[in-house]
């Protein structure tokens, strides 16, 4: 069994204290959060579109107007301005650490609604293994010209399989849906751990469950997402804090400890029947 474990993120709301658009896109628009939030709603209603098509299509517009440069560098600069919940900043090392101290590797993904270039110029884009998010494709100016990669709730089961398979590569379609041994698939879904917030988050850990990992759901408020408790989505609720020591940081060890036990059982398991064999 693999020791290589996943631990993937949805971003805004579950790392980020608010949607990444607000830090720094929405204000140089004029617009509060609400206002911009509506339009996409509206657009995606009136012209039944998807709404993660619909805000990527309302930013595009809205940076021509207002003359905003919407280039790659220039979400990587709006993503310097995210913050986030209190302890996110070290809690990577900190996993890092404590799962080598069980013989697993961690590796950390995002599955993102949001825009991949903002996360990746944000101050923990370098801790993250891939970021699966949002993009646009540019043209020889650096003009947007169209989505190139538009996650919405659903779809985000897709990169669950990615990681599963190591088929990383979102332009690569033929081996991710081709059979793959299980014995050949890189982070068994019993090595995953998936963190989310809410509503969009549901098919990705109501997945994880059924296949064997696990969910941990994080809130500031705990009513904000009662249900995910109600309706049994995940392992863990727990208050958006990553500090050392906190309910969230206890969580994951626990659930690394178990995963850790588990490879060692099954380790010794097929050990001591190989040797019986021999005999």
């Amino acid at each position: 069994m693999s020791n290589i474990v996943a631990l993937i993120y949805d971003f805004d709301n579950t790392l980020s204290t608010r949607d990444m658009q607000e830090f720094t896109f929405i204000p140089a628009l004029g617009m509060s959060p609400s206002e911009f939030w509506s339009s996409c709603d509206k657009i995606s209603h009136e012209r039944n579109m998807d709404h993660i098509l619909a805000y990527m299509y309302l930013m595009a517009q809205k940076a021509r107007e207002k003359g905003i440069d919407l280039s790659r560098e220039s979400l990587r600069k709006m993503g310097s301005e995210v913050e986030f919940f209190e302890g996110v900043e070290t809690w990577f090392k900190r996993i890092n650490d404590f799962g080598a101290s069980l013989g697993l590797e961690i590796r950390h993904y995002i599955i993102s609604c949001g825009l991949k270039a903002m996360i990746e110029g944000c101050p923990i884009g370098n801790e993250f293994y891939n970021i699966f998010a949002c993009d646009y494709l540019y043209d020889d100016n650096g003009e947007v010209i169209w989505p190139s990669v538009a996650i919405n709730y659903t779809s985000k089961t897709q990169f669950l399989y990615r990681i599963n398979k190591g088929v990383e590569d979102v332009g690569e379609h033929k081996k991710l849906n081709m059979y793959m041994p299980q014995s050949e698939r890189v982070v068994p879904f019993e090595n995953m751990i998936y963190i989310g917030d809410g509503l969009t988050d549901v098919p990705s850990m109501k997945l994880t469950r059924t296949r064997g990992g696990y969910a941990i759901g994080v809130y500031r408020n705990p009513q904000d997402a009662s249900y995910l408790v109600k309706e049994d989505r995940v392992d863990f609720y727990v208050e958006s804090n990553y500090r050392e020591g906190g309910a969230m940081d206890l969580a994951m060890k626990a659930i690394l400890n178990r995963i850790s036990a588990k490879i060692l059982f099954k380790e010794l398991s097929e050990n001591s029947y190989k040797s019986a064999m021999k005999k």
